[in-house]
């Protein structure tokens, strides 16, 4: 669009220039090749970032949040699509333009010079306009970029935050249920040497001798 705007504004000058030193202006053909050239650019652009977009949505399904890439694509690729569409409206309103101006530089041609100074004054008014307006609408889309940008990197920071705080609660369940395989481990281990405790005092009882009967009293 800034190389856009550079042909524009160079057109704008030959305009100028003609009208005030009687130099003739850009044709309305080599314009028109102009516009054509930037419409074939646009229509490229377009199916190149599409394809970008496609291989973005396949990347998508390979990551853990799926629907939250999924938003975070498209709404890129709704703002890149709208653009070249407003890209595509700026064209068309120069078409017009031209078209209009080709006619009255045609009207003015049997006019009288003064007539021609006020068209002229006009032309130059409406292209300074016109070139404001694109000046504009470029500023927005820088901002509206960075805002993009900075979206993009609070985006990543925060998945990064969600990453490391799902780390930290596994690794916290890992380590309760390693605590509880050990608890479990340590009570069985207490149970078998509570029954070997049990069984070796068993054992040693059996073992003891019964003391012998008294010899009973003489008569």
């Amino acid at each position: 669009m800034k190389q856009f705007a550079m042909l524009l504004f160079f057109a704008t000058l030959s305009m100028l220039a003609g009208a005030q030193t009687g130099v003739q202006m850009v044709p309305p053909a080599a314009q028109q090749g102009t516009l054509d050239a930037e419409r074939a650019r646009i229509s490229a652009e377009r199916a190149r970032l599409e394809a970008d977009f496609l291989a973005e949505d396949a990347a998508c399904y390979k990551k853990f949040a799926v629907n939250s890439c999924l938003g975070d694509v498209n709404s890129r690729r709704r703002e890149a699509m709208a653009d070249l569409r407003r890209q595509e409206i700026s064209l068309n309103d120069e078409e017009r333009r031209i078209r209009g101006a080709e006619q009255i530089r045609k009207t003015e041609e049997k006019s009288s010079p003064e007539r021609q100074q006020e068209a002229a004054d006009r032309r130059a008014k409406a292209m300074e306009d016109y070139q404001s307006r694109l000046d504009r609408e470029q500023k927005k889309r820088d901002e509206r970029a960075t805002a993009q940008s900075s979206e993009k990197a609070n985006s990543e920071a925060s998945a990064e935050r969600l990453k490391g705080n799902q780390g930290k609660t596994q690794a916290r369940t890992d380590k309760q249920a390693a605590a509880a395989e050990e608890a479990k481990k340590f009570n069985v281990r207490q149970k078998e040497a509570q029954e070997r405790r049990a069984q070796y005092e068993s054992d040693r009882l059996k073992r003891v001798k019964p003391p012998a009967k008294s010899l009973p009293l003489p008569e």
